[in-house]
């Protein structure tokens, strides 16, 4: 099944607002209906493909003469057209196509990459590597004018190798995540990659961005899972990683992951695997600040014991009920007061009772209280939900929106601070005053990320009014000495900051790369660097 093409997800789970929200929003922030439904697919107007037929003739070739796997149709385009920021969203529903690919191919294995690669190569055309395409930040549109291929990796699908003594797996990058967690709990394993594009997100993304699933205290991060890549690029192929650590010279698995198409093709990952948690148990902790739960986790994360899933609404997204998207709109009694934390444990039922005691204690004297399973099994249950829910804000004609970034302890509270009022002062003062809510998503030893959620209403020009609150806020954790993305990458929409966050000698070196592996410029170009 395809995602939605105008939204995100499966379309059946596509559901409207309560009039109890979006009578809030109309009170609240002065969100007013849309002035136009969105276009429908059918009366969107796709130029014409500018693949040549000289063009076409070498990707089918590529492809192993299959027709069907070089897609010029309408339809198949506008699928591939950009990703699911809401400034996507907002610009294919309003029938903007200026970045529709001339064509869609779908390789099946390295060697086609390969080939289609070199086929791209002879005739100028830009290649943009597609997963799942749920990227957040302009990672699917090229940074430069011309004609450009959609490399959807759907075909490459399947579990390689299982290798049972050493607990690792080797996956193709577009074997979508419940795909390759259905296929390891076949043998009893589990990735613990489940961050909220779950559901639709694949395994080349989740390396090739670097992503953080929600459950990353117990399980870590994608790239700290992986063990090697192999990786298709217009010079050849690079193999990296064949041992848990090793000291031959700097780590060249690091340059693959987060290199978000920019460098090649992810065509393999190897990844270590857990058994699969006999016991799995979430649960809620309250604490009357931020700022004492911060301080709380933060016990947790340096001296343990760690649990699983450990997350910290502030004060707004637990009274509204982010933190719990079944409760959206639900009356404050239910949703209770001061900041709501989720604390999750997977594991054996020994290990997991061990921990839940001991992380109980350290929450305990660090002010908390406990709030039963409810609050947590509520989280597990709606964890994929948000951005429907953003779908349907849309719908209502507000405007909504998540930024992520990341810092040590002690540099955390005036991060918050600073993202808070550059989002508040910067909507405000466009007319749109906005409801600016924050959790701590991520916990780590020396610091944390913070994820923040952003809903006004639209303005004039929604997209032009995001842009520039969007711009300020990313200026604002520059300043506050945070990083501008801790696991929705780079794309186009972070790039100019990621390079000031990077130093020209640090962008000099990521370029002598990318010549070295993509000597023309056609992988993703303008992504993650701006083009030449």
């Amino acid at each position: 099944m395809d995602m939605l093409w105008n939204g995100w997800g499966d379309p059946a789970r596509a559901t409207p607002l309560p009039d109890s929200v979006t009578g809030l929003l109309r009170e609240l922030l002065g969100v007013t209906p849309r002035a136009a439904a969105p276009l429908p697919l059918e009366e969107i107007q796709v130029p014409a493909s500018a693949l040549g037929p000289d063009a076409r003739r070498a990707l089918e070739a590529a492809v192993g003469q299959r027709a069907q796997d070089v897609r010029t149709d309408a339809e198949s385009r506008i699928r591939h057209t950009r990703g699911k920021s809401t400034p996507d969203l907002l610009r294919i529903r309003a029938g903007d196509v200026a970045d529709t690919p001339a064509a869609v191919v779908l390789p099946d294995g390295h060697d086609e990459v390969l080939a289609v690669l070199a086929a791209c190569a002879e005739h100028g055309l830009a290649v943009v590597p597609f997963g799942g395409g749920t990227s957040v930040v302009g990672g699917l549109a090229p940074g430069r004018a011309g004609a450009f291929v959609a490399l959807d990796l759907r075909r490459m699908n399947r579990l390689l190798d299982l290798d049972e003594v050493s607990r690792t797996a080797t996956l193709q990058p577009g074997l979508r995540a419940p795909e390759a967690e259905a296929l390891l709990a076949e043998r009893g394993y589990t990735l613990g990659h489940f961050p909220q594009s779950y559901e639709w997100a694949t395994i080349g993304g989740f390396a090739a961005t670097r992503s953080s699933g929600q459950a990353s205290a117990g399980y870590g991060r994608f790239d700290e899972m992986v063990l090697g890549l192999t990786l298709a690029t217009p010079t050849g192929t690079l193999d990296t990683g064949r041992a848990p650590r090793s000291a031959a010279g700097p780590d060249l698995r690091q340059l693959v992951l987060g290199s978000e198409g920019a460098f090649g093709v992810i065509t393999s990952v190897t990844v270590r695997v857990r058994p699969l948690p006999a016991v799995r148990r979430y649960e809620g902790w309250r604490f009357t600040s931020f700022d004492e739960g911060a301080t709380a986790l933060r016990r947790l994360a340096q001296d343990g014991p760690r649990p699983t899933v450990l997350r910290l609404s502030d004060e707004t997204e637990t009274l509204i009920g982010l933190a719990q998207p079944d409760a959206i709109g639900a009356s404050p009694e239910r949703q209770g007061a001061g900041c709501l934390a989720v604390v999750g444990f997977e594991g054996t039922e020994e290990d997991t009772a061990h921990r839940r005691e001991g992380a109980a204690a350290v929450l305990r004297e660090g002010g908390g209280t406990f709030a039963g399973a409810e609050p947590g099994e509520r989280w597990a249950h709606g964890r994929y939900s948000a951005p429907y829910l953003r779908d349907s804000l849309l719908d209502a004609g507000a405007l909504a929106e998540t930024l992520e970034t990341a810092a040590t302890w002690s540099r955390l509270p005036a991060l918050y601070a600073a993202v808070r009022e550059a989002l508040t002062a910067t909507l405000t003062e466009a007319g749109t005053p906005p409801l600016v809510m924050c959790h701590i998503s991520h916990v780590y030893e020396n610091g944390a990320s913070l994820y923040f959620t952003v809903v006004s209403a639209q303005g004039e020009d929604a997209v032009a009014h995001w842009t520039r609150a969007k711009h300020a806020a990313n200026d604002a954790i520059l300043a506050a000495g945070g990083t501008i993305t801790h696991h929705h990458a780079v794309g186009t929409d972070h790039r100019d900051w990621y390079v000031r966050e990077a130093g020209p000698l640090g962008v000099a070196a990521l370029r002598a790369v990318k010549r070295s592996l993509d000597p023309a410029g056609l992988l993703s170009p303008g992504v993650l660097l701006p083009a030449d």
